[in-house]
């Protein structure tokens, strides 16, 4: 029997581990490519899980609409992109939709549905994608960033939450430059409930508009990764208790017919044991 890897997780970013040049793509939104990844991200999604459930979406509604919004998830494995993707296109209907990514060189059709590269070979090779962002997302009210503050792909649940400081320094030039700018935090888990598939839930957090900033850039990040995770583990406490008050199905698949017969048997077996009972 093979062991488990002990390297499923590292704390160093792939390119800089890989060491290659990535090539800088400007970001843009073509309604063919959205088509496309709409259908083909949608229907990956539907194969894998059950269903997808979402609380306190009309929170972006709430948002300062000067400003550009960037929303936050955790970033626990593979499916986070293409779930932010669907969130933020199909739910908050955001106009464009913008998102850095690692190793963009083997996704490039990504540049037409809003994605852009981030080198993290070190911090000059990163600075091009943080110059885009400050001078073309975040001077863009209509625009939607997602990122991933902790900066790599971290297990789930992993305690205590750690930020690289990406987020902060966004927001500082944001309200610097422009005035200011929303924050979305969003709690997402990956887990099984009743079902034979796993089960999407989406925790859409309050939104959070920033015109100053009373700390420096370190006790900032700190504040920001210290409230995520009060957050994150509020949905945690919820779901073990059971309590999935305020979610709605962004979608929900059939049941297989194995489930139906499953189903329509506990039917009956109950409605038997009620007549039994009187």
């Amino acid at each position: 029997m093979e062991t488990v890897s002990k390297e499923l997780y590292s704390n160093i970013p792939p390119t800089k581990i890989r060491n290659r040049v990535e090539v800088f793509r400007t970001p843009s939104n073509i309604p063919f490519w959205h088509v496309i990844a709409d259908y083909v991200f949608g229907k990956m999604i539907r194969n894998r899980f059950f269903s997808v459930a979402v609380k306190n979406e009309q929170s972006y509604e709430n948002r300062n609409k000067d400003f550009a919004t960037i929303y936050y998830a955790p970033h626990t494995n593979w499916w986070d992109g293409l779930l932010g993707y669907l969130m933020i296109h199909h739910i908050f209907k955001a106009k464009k939709f913008r998102v850095m990514i690692e190793e963009m060189n083997r996704f490039p059709l990504f540049k037409y549905i809003g994605a852009y590269p981030i080198n993290k070979k070190s911090a000059q090779t990163s600075l091009e994608s943080f110059k885009f962002t400050t001078d073309h997302v975040l001077n863009d009210k209509d625009c939607c960033l997602l990122i991933f503050p902790q900066g790599i792909i971290r297990p789930p649940y992993h305690r205590p939450e750690v930020f690289g400081s990406g987020l902060a320094y966004l927001v500082e030039k944001a309200v610097k430059l422009y005035g200011g700018v929303n924050l979305l935090p969003v709690a997402v888990n990956y887990c099984f409930l009743r079902q034979d598939r796993p089960e999407i839930l989406v925790d859409f957090g309050d939104v959070k508009t920033i015109t100053s900033i009373e700390y420096d850039r370190k006790q900032f990040t700190s504040l920001l990764a210290q409230d995520f995770e009060r957050f994150c583990d509020k949905q945690l406490e919820d779901i073990g208790n059971a309590n999935f008050e305020g979610y709605k199905y962004f979608y929900k698949n059939k049941l297989h017919w194995w489930k139906r017969i499953e189903k329509r048997l506990k039917d009956i077996g109950m409605n038997q044991a009620k007549r039994e009972n009187k």
